[in-house]
């Protein structure tokens, strides 16, 4: 069974992902998911500042999420940082009825991300702003509403700072929108929090309920808390009084016990639900569901990290929030199937790089049992520099950020920690990513130091600049981070990621986090480990090479390490063509690349093994900027073996060949044609990589991984293949869906053995037929500036994904034609119900 085939038959099962609870989201009321039938257009020069000024005739009709920027044209004069994608400033609108009946409720809209700078209306009326594009916000709109008619709902959306971050951001409201109907007594907006405690064999669940009282006179109240185990069982019931003042907030705090608790970890991520019902003259008026558990995170400056009492390594990847060509918006089924491949490459922890993430990314990490560590910003006061006009050339921008933070940016972290704090998965929080970084902006005269000394493994553009901002601010501005964090949650660790180490040990910034996050700066470990022994370091972000990990897997003191980068990401772009950063363990498609397979050999525990190829005086295998960098660092190019090697095994006959297998095995030996072709050889402790170089023939190459007694564990073929012949179409999920789900549609080029066809580029055209809109056809290919909007796509590698969304109703039948001249179409169907 060839690589593609196998990873979708594993995750095949349990990828699809039905709707969220209406309680999901805002935490009070009833929710509403209100995506469909938004009319959408870009306001052009001169269109003024209302809706009521656009062109009427533009208006086109979306479906949310909605990400404007991606399905616009590459241009190489557009900023590398957003992958040479546009901004600019979006319209949306949307008619809404809200019945008579409802009168005398509390009505709300509530964002999960609007990107960015955004205000909203109801019927020409600003309800308010929000600059920063990554939180989730509402808006009481009842004093706006119209009750028993039509009302107009008009977001703007002025993201016209297009290169405001060093990634592809998205453009527009790509996240969900809810309406939320609410008594005028009723749950604060992420009013439940729950915390655990474990203590002598029990569990005990800490929470705190906050109930607003909008209306006019003093609200007497019930609050009844039940905890409920993963089967169903009622595990206890509380319940506390409550008088609230009117126009006021009132607090309670209540404790709900589990004997002997099943506790969420990686492996069996078991999740409690908790109700909070809220009662007023005996009469139900609120409630909501939170997600709950019991798990503990213990943090040591010599031992590391340890999840419920055991001592581990957390093997972390960053990851950007969009999805190639679906952009920045946000689909859960796309995320489930990521999730899963990472964590089958031993991956157990993200960062949420840089920035909060949609809610339904938290959800899935704490239902597959993944570690998260959730992150505010990339900037504070200050921007970075960025290519405005294509890469590298002219002057750096200043684009960002950084003009709202003094205004808002507590209440951004506030509002973040509040909206996250429920989520087992997260086990940190971080206020910062590389604010520190050397002259870019912050200074200090510790950068006229030698390099050597100083540590630094990013450029310090020429040494001290005393006309730059002082560092020294950095400590007091992480402290202020930290207190709106503590606030908030008292209950998890504080960190940031630190780019200028030996620059910010010089300031009170380290000291004010509770874990130090280290970028790339793996040669500090040990000298900062006896400088500051009650420092708790780990690596925040990391490159793939062999000697970062084992800086983490040989130092007891360091308890884990993030690689830079899980997954492909769209912008901080190379040089055109580029679409984005290359360096991920998975492809923008989601496809595992030969780096992924190489750390699946570092960290996942089930015996595997894997083959590339690639010809001795040729390039490593690597296209990328960020890899070419990471093979610089050794001697020669053919002396080490690469990590980015194809399974490709089409070459001229007689070619001489280096063949890799990334294994996790003792020992391995090599056949071709079920014929001995390389002798057995142990596991290379210094390169982590068995090789051996043959020359070409055609036929199956296959390798057998071995254990320390000499018995076969593994085995891993790859094979010379002939054109391509037809399409393999194959589903993800289950052939039954529900409405409004996204379909994904794995595509592999087969020769006329069934070999999959790696050398091929082939366009393939997809044609729907049912009730059902094709999202978009990604191939993974970085180097591809064409149309992502049409129905045609070229694959890379042989293979592609197609994403589908069901629009239809219950009974639909949805059929999906792949074609492409000269090969045989595939189809495959799905039932709506």
């Amino acid at each position: 069974m060839n690589i593609l085939i196998k990873n979708i038959a594993i995750l095949a099962a349990s990828v699809l992902i039905g709707l969220s609870s209406v309680y999901a989201q805002p935490g009070f009321g009833v929710a509403q998911r209100i995506n469909a039938d938004w009319q959408f257009q870009l306001e052009t020069a001169g269109a003024g500042q209302s809706a009521t000024a656009l062109n009427e005739q533009a208006w086109k009709s979306v479906i949310l999420p909605h990400d404007w920027g991606v399905k616009l044209p590459l241009s190489p004069n557009l900023a590398s940082a957003t992958g040479y994608l546009p901004g600019g400033i979006g319209w949306y609108r949307k008619q809404l009825s809200i019945p008579a009946e409802d009168q005398g409720k509390k009505i709300f809209l509530y964002f999960e991300g609007v990107y960015n700078r955004s205000e909203v209306f109801v019927n020409g009326k600003s309800v308010g702003k929000r600059p920063n594009g990554y939180v989730s916000f509402s808006y009481d709109i009842s004093p706006y509403i119209e009750f028993g008619k039509e009302n107009t709902i008009a977001v703007k959306v002025d993201h016209s700072k297009s290169a405001d971050s060093r990634w592809y951001t998205g453009s527009g409201i790509y996240r969900d929108v809810w309406l939320v109907k609410a008594n005028p007594v009723h749950l604060d907006q992420w009013g439940v929090y729950a915390y655990p405690e474990l203590k002598a064999g029990k569990g005990i669940l800490h929470t705190e309920i906050t109930v607003v009282n909008s209306s006019s006179l003093r609200s007497p109240v019930t609050v009844q808390q039940e905890l409920i185990d993963a089967e169903g069982r009622l595990v206890e019931k509380k319940s506390g009084q409550l008088t609230i003042a009117a126009s006021d907030k009132a607090h309670l705090d209540l404790k709900l016990t589990a004997s002997n608790p099943k506790l969420w970890n990686l492996t069996q991520p078991t999740q409690y639900t908790l109700r909070t019902t809220v009662w007023q003259n005996g009469k139900q008026i609120d409630q909501s569901e939170v997600k709950t558990g019991f798990r503990t995170f213990t943090f040591d400056p010599d031992k590391g990290f340890a999840l419920n009492d055991k001592w581990m390594k957390v093997k972390g990847v960053c990851l950007h929030h969009d999805a190639g060509v679906l952009g920045a918006e946000v689909y859960p089924e796309v995320w489930r199937r990521r999730l899963l491949t990472l964590k089958s490459l031993g991956v157990n922890a993200v960062r949420t790089s840089h920035n909060p993430q949609a809610t339904s990314l938290y959800n899935l990490c704490d239902e597959l049992g993944l570690l998260v560590m959730d992150e505010a910003f990339d900037e504070w006061e200050f921007p970075k520099r960025k290519w405005l006009q294509g890469w590298n050339v002219g002057v750096p921008g200043f684009e960002g950020a950084y003009d709202f933070f003094e205004e808002w940016g507590e209440r951004d972290l506030a509002d973040m920690v509040q909206r996250d704090r429920n989520h087992l998965s997260i086990f940190a929080w971080s206020i910062g990513n590389e604010v520190d970084y050397p002259n870019d902006p912050y200074s200090h005269p510790i950068l006229n130091g030698e390099k050597k000394e100083g540590g630094f493994t990013q450029a310090s553009y020429g040494g001290y600049q005393k006309d730059a901002p002082d560092a020294m601010r950095l400590g007091d501005i992480a402290k202020r981070l930290v207190a709106v964090v503590k606030k908030y949650d008292r209950s998890r660790a504080v960190t940031a990621g630190l780019a200028g180490v030996a620059m910010s040990n010089e300031t009170a910034y380290p000291v004010a986090l509770d874990i130090a996050g280290y970028n790339y700066t793996e040669s500090r470990y040990q000298e900062d480990h006896q400088r500051y022994p009650k420092r708790v370091i780990f690596g925040s972000e990391n490159r793939h090479d062999l000697l970062a990990w084992l800086a983490v897997r040989d130092n007891a003191h360091i308890f884990g390490q993030f690689l830079w980068t899980g997954i492909d990401y769209l912008g901080e772009s190379g040089r055109w063509p580029s679409r984005g950063f290359y360096s991920g363990l998975l492809d923008f498609a989601g496809f595992i690349k030969p780096r992924g397979y190489f750390r699946q050999s570092l960290w996942a525990a089930k015996a595997m093994a894997y083959l590339g190829t690639y010809p001795l005086a040729g390039a490593t295998g690597t296209t990328d900027l960020w890899s070419a960098s990471e093979a610089q660092q050794k001697q020669r190019k053919n002396e080490s073996p690469s990590m980015d090697a194809w399974p490709i095994w089409n070459y001229q006959d007689g070619q001489q060949i280096r063949v890799v297998c990334y294994t996790n095995s003792a020992a391995a030996r090599l056949t071709l044609n079920g014929q001995t072709v390389g002798e057995e050889k142990k596991y290379d402790a210094k390169t982590g990589i068995i090789f051996w170089d043959i020359p070409y023939a055609a036929g199956r190459l296959e390798v057998i991984g071995l254990d320390s007694n000499g018995k076969e564990v593994v085995r891993h073929a790859i094979q010379s293949s002939q054109r391509p012949v037809s399409i393999q179409a194959v589903r993800v999920g289950d052939s039954l869906i529900k409405a409004g789900e996204l379909l994904q549609v794995m595509v592999q080029l087969v020769d006329e053995k069934g070999i999959p066809v790696v050398l091929s580029e082939d366009e393939i055209t997809c044609d729907i037929a049912g009730n059902a809109r094709l999202l978009g056809m990604e191939a993974g290919n970085n180097a591809d500036m064409g149309d992502y909007t049409d129905n045609k796509q070229r694959v890379h590698q042989g293979k592609m994904i197609v994403y589908v969304q069901s629009i239809g109703k219950s009974g639909d039948q949805i059929t999906i034609r792949l074609s492409s001249p000269w090969l045989k179409a595939a189809t495959v169907s799905y039932s709506v119900n």
